[in-house]
């Protein structure tokens, strides 16, 4: 099940991340889950937020560099070699994975994926019996 993430570009300077926060907290949207990847010129903050659309249009507004992205988000248990199984299927099938963060609470593990071809993950998944998340879900985390 697809969902949508959003890419800012930050400058690699203090504060940015701050500002960011502080536009999505100022429109009450709320950030669910984030991974930040950063080079000696900027950084990339990926985030999903309980408003994707309107974070957009706020961040937008404010003058950050933004786009939404689709992503796959699903639950596996937090033990040893779930996540192998899972990452398993989809390597055997030529699933190619962009990027990838995690975030664990308890027993469960929430993993969000960019794969390179959403639909044969999504099929995949499914086939498997993987627990995905509905994007729903995964904005309200």
């Amino acid at each position: 099940m697809k969902a949508k993430q959003l890419s800012i570009f930050l400058e690699n300077k203090s504060g940015r991340l701050t500002e960011v926060t502080e536009v999505l907290g100022g429109a009450g949207i709320n950030l669910s889950a984030l991974s930040i990847a950063d080079n000696s010129d900027f950084g990339i903050l990926r985030c999903i937020v309980s408003d994707p659309d309107e974070a957009y249009r706020v961040l937008k507004a404010a003058g950050f560099a933004v786009k939404i992205t689709d992503v796959i988000g699903f639950s596996c248990p937090n033990t040893s070699g779930s996540l192998a199984l899972v990452l398993r299927y989809l390597s055997d099938a030529g699933v190619f994975i962009e990027y990838m963060y995690s975030f664990a609470n308890g027993d469960v593990a929430n993993i969000v994926i960019r794969p390179t071809d959403l639909d044969a993950c999504d099929r995949i998944l499914e086939e498997r019996k993987v627990d995905l998340m509905a994007a729903s879900d995964l904005y309200r985390l």
